[in-house]
């Protein structure tokens, strides 16, 4: 398997700009379907999978300047020499990298509530209650349910993870993303993406309820992306895309015009 890999994208919108969307830890590129759907008239909208998600290839290297690179090879092989770029959670901090690796390439840089810094294990209990799933005992997706309920019990969260259980022949379930791949690499995705700064336009979002953004990283932010604003949904948690989608597209579109 080389280092690079070459990500699995979904392409579509009636412009000619093209505009890369990257979707968080465990998730894949429907995840951001509102956003594509309401810059599709304007641009071309690029949803890409990043390695061991979705149906992108899988791989036991997984850290955010290698994810970047793969981002970059994906550009070459679809001949985007320039593009905007928008990432949640995860998909933020590769696409900060993207944008510091390869300033040329990257007009404009959105970052959906996640800051340049190193953060916590906060992904463990899931990861361990993932990992202890018997999909080969697996009946149904609402067993599968019922026994993630008391490491994850919320609902909306428990039905985002299951989207990664697929049917492996008639009556078997396997993941989709590479579990284990993720869960052996996770200390590298906690990691900050480099220092160095990006001059281009950038817009943080943060949800007002969400801790991923904090007003402590706004100095830093700020030393690292000079040109940045930093806006707030009130009301919204990490998943600010879904829970106020017409307020974030808005805010997504009106930055984009802005170039």
């Amino acid at each position: 398997m080389p280092r690079v890999l070459s990500l699995h994208t979904e392409v579509a919108g009636d412009g000619t700009f093209p505009v890369i969307l990257l979707h968080g830890l465990f998730g894949s590129a429907s995840n951001l379907m509102g956003v594509a759907r309401s810059l599709g008239a304007d641009y071309q909208v690029v949803r890409m999978d990043l390695r061991n998600h979705g149906k992108s290839p899988h791989s036991d290297i997984m850290d955010i300047p290698t994810m970047a690179e793969d981002v970059l090879a994906t550009m070459d092989k679809l001949n985007i020499k320039e593009a905007h770029i928008l990432g949640h959670s995860l998909g933020g901090k590769v696409a900060m990298q993207v944008a510091i690796t390869a300033p040329e390439r990257i007009q404009r840089l959105i970052v959906a509530d996640i800051a340049p810094v190193r953060y916590g294990r906060g992904h463990d209990d899931i990861i361990t209650a993932l990992l202890s799933m018997d999909l080969r005992a697996l009946r149904s997706r609402e067993q599968a349910d019922e026994l993630l309920q008391k490491a994850v019990p919320e609902l909306a969260i428990r039905q985002f993870l299951l989207k990664n259980i697929v049917r492996d022949g008639k009556d078997a379930w396997s993941w989709r993303m590479n579990l284990t791949g993720i869960a052996d690499c996770y200390d590298n995705l906690r990691d900050a993406p480099s220092a160095e700064p990006f001059d281009g336009p950038t817009l943080f979002i943060r949800g007002e309820l969400s801790r991923y953004i904090r007003d402590e990283n706004r100095a830093p932010m700020q030393r690292q992306f000079p040109q940045m604003e930093l806006l707030t949904i009130a009301g919204a948690g990490h998943w600010l895309h879904a829970e106020y989608p017409k307020i974030f597209n808005g805010m997504v579109t009106a930055f984009l015009a802005e170039g």
